[in-house]
């Protein structure tokens, strides 16, 4: 490789099932703020950065759930009328004296994404697959509905989330994703396992890297302690992997064991492996997620928490980091070229600067990695888009750099490393405390009893001797299937740990157990013999209504 080394930029995309749940504050509205603030400005980052480098190089994740959602009929019409509405809310913010000018700019900006929207004949997803066809970008995939991975009960619960979630990516996309992106970057190693809330039941898991490399995923994405917890299992060369001692890494600290700008190849059984993971930057994501110095803290940029009304337009700009809202000052659109130029000139410099004491250290091309959810880039940070616009042709004309996606780093630079990873995920401590907790433990009991229950059921169904009567439970046990799947997304732990929305987490998590157990009672009943009641029907009704996803989903995906 040429030059220094890479730079890997990877977004996470992901939205939990919210169509048919409640729109504002809580449900629809999230999704249909992300076409807005995020998926649409991205599509046109990729463009105006491809137009003058030929391609922008990002990796993208779009999880199955999100996929389910984007090419949903009802998000569809529900996000032409939002655009809409917030058209005339701008249009009558004109009549005010003080708002009119920014007013007639917001009119500007949400036509303008109307007519993009219009454009691409309401197709987010497939505007984003024509990308990745024609290598401006890679799409990766996930589990279906975010399911986090390391406490799951059963290995076969895991395979499913990852199962579904690659045939969902590939029925929306035309193409199965190389790489995907892990829940919470959670990761689990094997061996002997007990699960939390259940005590005296040792059981020997399947690691995360194994269940990957079996469903043929190439690569995925961790935290950087993560990486310093490696241990030396192995050297590749030649495509001939050698064993070598745990203290390899030690005694070799110039092969780039353990550095967060070396891709590492995966096995925790101690063999040869062919699933990669790459680490989170430290320092250079820092640059943007930082409270106290994080770029969108800057006081030109669009103030997130201040809106016209409640729920309308925002007008002010961030002003001083801490500031009251009331002392808030008008946004200045015409003063943000300015600042993402300034800060992604400074971004690029610390990446260079990076690769550039890697290659100092070891004398081999590093690749500096920054994952970063994609609802910073647009939602939370209006102007985003734009920066990682100057960003990417910031760094696409830095001769010592060079822009690549996963697959494209791996292709290039193939990792040479075999080490074995432990336990962790991204969130605070570095652990499981955000989605396992004193608040949250009944969730687990209730998903562990659901996992049971399904795959008793499964069992049940694919060997009840009347054929007739399982085939008809079949239909009630996939319905059961979906709702597992959506009970076990991590969504509704994380947001009633923050804070962000706790009746609505354990709403919905209430929602998909009831429905589960219905489905799940049904499937008993119809194998008994029986024909479903009135009342069964109904609620037969209800799980269509509320959950029309991952409507193709196949038993065998459990199996």
């Amino acid at each position: 490789m040429n030059g220094l080394g890479s730079f890997v930029l990877v977004l996470h995309g992901h939205m939990p099932w919210v169509l048919n749940h409640g729109r504002w504050p809580h449900g629809e509205h999230w999704l249909y703020e992300a076409a807005l603030g995020v998926y649409l400005p991205l599509l046109s980052t990729v463009e105006e950065v491809s137009a003058s480098a030929g391609r922008s190089g990002i990796t993208l994740g779009l999880t199955p759930v999100l996929l389910e959602q984007l090419a949903h009929d009802r998000f569809k019409a529900g996000f032409d009328t939002y655009l809409q509405d917030l058209i005339r809310r701008a249009r009558a913010d004109q009549s005010s004296p003080e708002l009119s000018a920014l007013a007639k700019w917001w009119e500007r900006q949400l036509t303008g994404r109307l007519d993009q929207f219009h454009a691409i004949g309401g197709d987010i997803v497939g505007a984003f697959a024509a990308h990745a066809r024609a290598e401006r970008i890679e799409l990766l995939s996930s589990f279906a509905t975010h399911g986090y991975a390391p406490l799951l009960l059963h290995d076969q619960a895991i395979r499913a989330q990852l199962r579904v979630g690659l045939q969902t990516s590939e029925r929306h996309l035309g193409f199965r994703p190389e790489g995907v992106w892990l829940p919470e970057c959670a990761f689990r190693p094997a061996g002997p396992w007990t699960p939390p809330l259940i005590h005296g039941d040792e059981r020997n898991r399947a690691g995360v890297d194994r269940i990957l490399e079996e469903e043929g995923v190439g690569f995925f994405f961790v935290d950087a302690h993560l990486f310093e917890g490696i241990r030396s299992e192995g050297l590749v060369d030649g495509g001939s992997f050698r064993k070598v001692d745990w203290s390899e890494a030690d005694t070799y600290p110039g092969q780039g064991w353990r550095s967060v700008l070396e891709p590492h190849r995966i096995s925790t059984l101690g063999q040869a492996a062919s699933v990669t993971a790459f680490a989170r930057h430290p320092k250079v994501s820092e640059q943007v997620w930082s409270a106290d110095a994080g770029y969108p803290g800057d006081g030109a940029y669009l103030e997130f928490h201040k809106k016209r009304h409640g729920d309308g337009l925002r007008y002010w700009r961030v002003t001083q980091r801490g500031a009251d809202l009331g002392d808030k000052a008008w946004y200045d659109p015409a003063a943000i070229s300015a600042a993402t130029f300034r800060q992604a000139r400074h971004f690029g410099a610390i990446v260079s600067d990076e690769l550039g004491m890697h290659r100092t250290r070891t004398g081999r091309p590093g690749a500096v990695v920054a994952p970063f959810d994609a609802e910073l880039f647009g939602h939370w940070w209006f102007e985003g888009p734009q920066f990682l616009r100057d960003v990417l042709l910031h760094l696409h004309h830095n001769p010592n750099v060079q822009v690549q996606t996963a697959s494209e780093r791996i292709a290039a630079v193939p990792p040479d490393k075999v080490g074995w990873l432990p336990e962790g995920s991204w969130g605070e401590g570095g652990d499981h405390r955000v989605w396992l907790n004193e608040q949250s433990k009944w969730t687990w009991e209730a998903a562990y009893r659901a996992e049971d229950r399904f795959f008793t059921l499964l069992w049940d169904v694919k060997q009840h001797p009347d054929r007739a009567a399982a085939a008809r439970a079949e239909g009630a046990l996939r319905r059961a299937a979906r709702e597992l799947l959506l009970l076990q997304a991590s969504d509704w732990a994380f947001v009633v740990r923050t804070g962000g929305a706790v009746d609505y987490g354990f709403r919905r998590l209430a929602e998909h157990i009831t429905r589960f157990e219905r489905m799940a009672n049904l499937t008993q009943d119809l194998l008994a013999g029986g024909s479903p009641t009135r009342l069964q029907e109904i609620e037969l009704a209800d799980v269509d209504a509320h959950d029309d996803c991952f409507v193709d989903l196949s038993l065998d995906a459990w199996g």
